[in-house]
């Protein structure tokens, strides 16, 4: 073969590095970025913070001096997070990380997809496919995320259609797809973009404090009878019906 076929299969195999270390279940594509420009990834024993360089199978990688390789699986885990516990990959205040509900039961490095604050119960996404992450978070998919919501003071009619409508705080837009009133302090909440602590504004800009907030679905995922701590894969339909929603905006 000639040489300059082997050169182009090499290359074929490269890929760029954000992509790389999200296919190997360090984090979302995009989160893998700040952490090469933050320094913190090295390539055969150099540290790299051009988003461009190209690495292969065969290039030792590590992030934080811990080598990562390719997963071989590719997970897609539910889990019921309780309350009091963070999503992100640790903490520097040393509060209980959600992630670590899985790390007996995974071998796999799984990451959150998406958010809930530590106050928060109900429905996160756990994965190590980069792509499905990066199509999941894009803001064009726009899919939907249900909430149950006791709030600790009356919520009336009028005041579901003006969180539907609108209400803008400290120059920020927030609004909710549908907001229905389930009892006179329980609401039923779905929004698309969701927006840091968005519910919790929303509410607090009527002067309703918000006492539980559960989130019980996501696009064509429910979180159904799985209790506070406890997680399930998804399947395969599912996982099919959340790449059709996110790709169909």
């Amino acid at each position: 073969m000639p040489a300059n076929s082997l050169d182009s299969q090499s290359e074929k195999n490269e890929i760029r590095l954000q992509v790389y270390l999200a296919h190997c279940g360090v984090a979302s594509r995009r989160a893998c970025e700040k952490i090469i420009l933050d320094g913190r990834v090295t390539v055969n024993g150099t540290v790299v913070t051009e988003l461009g360089t190209k690495v292969s199978d065969t290039d030792k990688v590590c992030v934080d001096g811990k080598p990562v390789h390719l997963e071989q699986r590719k997970c897609y885990v539910l889990l019921n997070k309780p309350a009091g516990f963070v999503c992100s990959a640790s903490d520097e205040k040393g509060r209980q990380v959600a992630a670590d509900l899985l790390r007996d039961s995974y071998k796999e490095r799984l990451y959150n997809v998406g958010r809930l604050d530590m106050y928060s119960k109900g429905m996160i996404l756990f994965t190590n496919d980069g792509d499905f992450a990066a199509k999941f978070s894009h803001p064009s998919s726009q899919i939907e995320k249900e909430y149950i919501v006791e709030t600790s003071q009356d919520v009336s009619g009028e005041t579901a259609k003006l969180l539907e409508h609108g209400v803008r705080i400290d120059n920020i837009f927030y609004k909710c797809l549908r907001c229905e009133v389930l009892k006179p302090r329980k609401i039923r909440i779905v929004l698309i973009e969701g927006k840091n602590r968005e519910i919790r504004r929303m509410l607090e800009s009527q002067n309703i404090g918000t006492r539980s907030l559960v989130r019980v679905r996501i696009g064509n995922v429910n979180l159904d009878d799985l209790r506070p701590g406890e997680f399930r894969d998804l399947t395969e339909k599912e996982v099919k019906g959340l790449l059709e929603l996110a790709g169909s905006r």
